[in-house]
């Protein structure tokens, strides 16, 4: 992860929407889930919100309703150069909630960026250049007046791998969340995690801290879980956030409707999980900005 002189940091304005990535190199933990969900409960209270998909598999896309057809321009021609970040934006049925889709031409972007200059910058530059709104949109007053509001967050969801995907979304960011799965392993995972966040943090962007760890899969009637969710506070204290999301059945149905659990079912408890990590998390957002500011 060594970068050349070519790769130093673009210093970002202020006023740009906030950046953050939810990564976790192992599979299953909830990242497009919580993607997804945690996308549609800040829209809910007025946040306008872009999800950027950087999964090869899609699953965001498909988990917020769009089909194959549907993803002309997706987050592979926002890195290779060909396309702008507004032009590959797609409206969801969640009002104020955006996707950059994914397509699995992802798969080959690492090959074909090997050799290019700020390849691990690719996302960020992207980013910078595309207009706080995204694109206004031509329709109604009101979808007008929606679209052109500022993105005040913009999520990433990472493949589960630490590959140049992941390298891509870490540089572009002003902080990762992490979903941690309640499970025997979780914290070992955890450390390889944090090890590249530093890495990254000390070669490529030193704006980058850990925004949060989120425990997701939590079994209330499994002492496993229970004994996770101790070690892990323990080892990250104040890291991690207070909201846990539990082990839900219709979390996990909602995705093959095409549908945000909150759109699928605003009353299940996975549901209303979110909504209790999205006020947290913006509690959390105004600490941090009037730390910044003092």
């Amino acid at each position: 992860m060594s970068h050349t002189g070519s790769d130093r940091a673009v210093v970002p304005s202020t006023d740009r929407p906030r950046v953050l990535v939810i990564a976790n190199q192992k599979g299953g933990v909830g990242k497009t889930t919580t993607a997804i969900n945690l996308g549609t409960a800040l829209a809910a209270v007025g946040e306008r919100v872009l999800v950027v998909d950087l999964d090869p598999q899609g699953n965001a896309s498909t988990g917020l309703g769009i089909g194959r057809g549907e993803r002309k321009v997706s987050s592979y021609e926002l890195l290779i150069g060909s396309a702008l970040a507004e032009d590959s934006i797609v409206p969801t049925k969640v009002p104020g909630l955006d996707i950059i889709p994914s397509t699995m031409d992802l798969l080959g972007a690492e090959l074909e960026l090997a050799t290019v200059q700020r390849r691990s910058h690719r996302l960020r530059d992207a980013l910078l250049r595309m207009p706080r709104h995204g694109k206004v949109r031509e329709g109604s007053d009101a979808e007008m007046k929606s679209t052109s509001r500022p993105y005040s967050y913009i999520l990433v969801d990472c493949p589960p791998s630490l590959n140049l995907l992941t390298i891509n979304a870490m540089v572009a960011a002003d902080a990762v969340l992490v979903p941690l799965q309640c499970e025997f392993f979780a914290l070992e995972g955890l450390s390889q995690l944090l090890r590249t966040v530093e890495r990254v943090k000390t070669s490529l962007n030193p704006r980058l801290e850990i925004q949060g760890v989120i425990l997701t899969m939590f079994d209330q009637r499994n002492k496993l879980s229970e004994q996770v969710q101790a070690d892990v506070r323990s080892y990250l204290g104040e890291k991690v956030y207070r909201t846990v999301i539990p082990r839900n059945v219709r979390i996990s149905e909602a995705p093959s409707y095409g549908k945000p659990a909150l759109v699928y079912d605003h009353r299940c408890a996975g549901s209303k999980a979110y909504m209790k990590l999205a006020a947290e998390m913006i509690q959390r957002e105004r600490i941090l900005r009037k730390n910044a500011a003092a």
